[in-house]
């Protein structure tokens, strides 16, 4: 319902036949573009802020340009950025990226791929990702302590010059090696080129991060990789066979851009690298060793596409495990209701639901009650007026249930910041009059923010954290606030303070005060929410038990840091406005 960005999706093609080949078996010169242009729109779900893609063409002659990139901003990027594609950059080597920003930056200048150029083949470097870095300041001290002075400061940039950096330092390592050989003049630049190590380069830059990345590079001499973060969070998949090496941030991208069964596609695993070597020989290579599993269960929830085999699997049991907690919100009265769902993305929850139902009772009430009306702009400069027209973002099917008779059981994926609720799903459903509306989300209570690639930077903007704070200051126990403020400014490296300001307060004692917070004052229809338990989101995607936004256990160092300092600065920013 509240739309989340998050950080990306990243494609990759290598192709392992001479270039006519392809254009010989397809009948275009245009293969490996049309394929990445296929993996891109079916992961335009990942980024509509912008697009950029790059090829490499392996051995032009000197004076002739083998290292491309295009980027253009706007949900119509990829359309744009395929427009200038020419028979020239054809190559065997290509690269895509969808871009979401969680930082606040936006414009070209932080569109991916970006490029970093050298005379020297192997030392060009182009570089995108699915990432977000938490420990970014130790990055930079670390790289001007070097004696660098990065352009722009943003992880990606960094991230740029810091491997950039160790491809240099490899490139000179095996200039002395070929050196030592005897090679003079060209024949030193080819043995450069043959013999690039892109583990070293890899393992000497991703061992200084802390975050949640998928990382992919080519360089100008025919490499091409993507590595995972230790943890897991962010996914990857790939496939390899005699024709091409591929890989992109959902599986069924790859099953409908190469027409494949799911268990033709691996899995990129944690603290992994795929490398493709200049020759088009691949292998697997572990670059840091894996910790703890913490694969990103959003990806499950809500980010990724839910055709594939397991999400969809697995967004059903999410919507089934709530079939319990929402036949007590009814009082029993299964006939006397009607169930639906926020368009879009709860509509396999959905399913999920209506069937542990069926199994229950036997045939439901199922209604399309909500759409998705029109996406309304902001332009309009007064308060009430913007959230008039926001009230309008959805529409109800007029006639639908039965007017002070039936209970209404409405599905979403996440309840995030309420704004939507308030503003709009509650007024509108409002005006059919049903005895009860059971909001329910197939997510838990969202209450911590996200450090590694979703939009979710600030505590305030959770409906869970408004309401928690409201409990506190209700009760009178703002000793508990300066308690847990005091231990994130002594020690916010070690723990999540935060997480003990929700101790006091159950689930529904929370439920009870965000309807209270976000119910309109006008309101006639009682409202009561579910969420989803910590222990049904596990059971239902057990392979991605990362769930730090829900339970405040951050995989890494630095995402502990950050909420911690994320209430200091609540608190701070609070306590300024009461001066």
């Amino acid at each position: 319902m509240e739309q989340l960005k998050h950080e990306c999706g990243v494609a990759m093609i290598r192709l392992l036949k001479p270039l006519d080949y392809y254009e010989k078996k397809y009948g275009s010169w245009a293969y490996g573009f049309n394929k990445l242009y296929l993996m891109m729109e079916k992961q335009h779900n990942r980024g509509q802020e912008g697009a950029g893609i790059a090829s490499v063409c392996l051995d032009r002659e000197p004076g002739t340009e083998y290292m491309f990139r295009e980027k253009a901003e706007g949900k119509n990027a990829i359309t744009e950025i395929f427009s200038r594609v020419t028979q020239e950059m054809a190559g065997e080597l290509y690269m895509g990226h969808l871009r979401y920003s969680t930082t606040g930056k936006s414009g070209l200048t932080f569109v991916h791929p970006f490029l970093r150029r050298n005379n020297w083949r192997a030392k060009n470097l182009c570089l995108c990702g699915n990432f977000n870095m938490t420990n970014i300041d130790e990055v930079f001290q670390f790289l001007t302590a070097q004696g660098q002075s990065p352009r722009i400061y943003g992880d990606s940039y960094i991230t740029l010059e810091l491997m950039g950096h160790r491809l240099d330092r490899e490139v000179e390592r095996l200039y002395e090696e070929a050196k030592n050989k005897g090679l003079e003049g060209t024949d030193i630049t080819h043995y450069i080129d043959d013999n690039v190590c892109i583990a070293n380069v890899l393992k000497k830059t991703m061992k200084h991060y802390d975050g949640g990345y998928v990382m992919c590079g080519l360089t100008g001499s025919g490499e091409m990789f993507s590595v995972r973060d230790p943890w897991g969070i962010r996914p990857a998949f790939y496939y390899r066979d005699d024709e091409i090496v591929a890989l992109a941030s959902e599986r069924p991208v790859l099953q409908t851009t190469f027409d494949l069964d799911s268990k033709d596609i691996q899995e990129l695993q944690p603290g992994q690298a795929l490398i493709v070597h200049k020759n088009g020989e691949s292998r697997l290579e572990q670059i840091m060793p894996a910790q703890k599993l913490s694969a990103c269960s959003f990806e499950r929830i809500y980010f990724s596409r839910g055709s594939d085999c397991d999400i969809y699997q697995e967004r059903k049991r999410l919507g089934e495990q709530l079939t319990q907690p929402i036949l007590k919100a009814i009082n029993g009265d299964v006939d006397n209701t009607v169930f639906s769902y926020i368009p879009n993305t709860a509509e396999v929850a959905f399913y999920g639901m209506t069937d542990g139902f069926r199994k229950l009772h036997g045939e439901v009430r199922t209604e399309k009650v909500v759409w998705k009306d029109i996406k309304m702009r902001t332009f309009i400069a007064d308060n009430s007026e913007r959230n008039d027209l926001a009230a309008h973002v959805y529409d109800i099917s007029y006639g639908s249930l039965r007017p002070h008779v039936d209970n209404l059981v409405i599905i979403d994926d996440s309840i995030v910041r309420g704004t939507t609720l308030r503003e709009s799903i509650f007024k509108i459903l409002d005006r059919l009059h049903p005895k009860k509306i059971v909001m329910v989300s197939s997510s838990p209570q969202i209450r911590y923010p996200d450090y590694y690639g979703i939009d979710m930077p600030r505590l305030e903007e959770f409906c869970a954290f408004r309401a928690t704070m409201a409990l506190i200051e209700e009760r009178g126990m703002w000793q508990l606030v300066n308690d847990v403020y005091m231990a994130c400014k002594r020690d916010p490296h070690t723990e999540n303070h935060v997480r003990a300001l929700y101790e006091p307060f159950t689930v529904e004692e929370i439920n009870h005060k965000i309807v209270e917070m976000l119910r309109p004052k006008d309101m006639q229809t009682p409202v009561e929410l579910v969420f989803q338990r910590i222990e049904g989101l596990h059971h239902a995607c057990p392979n991605h038990p990362g769930d730090w936004y829900f339970t405040g256990h951050y995989p890494t160092p630095g995402g502990t840091r950050l909420v911690n300092q994320a209430f200091v600065n609540y608190i701070d920013n609070k306590q300024k406005k009461q001066q």
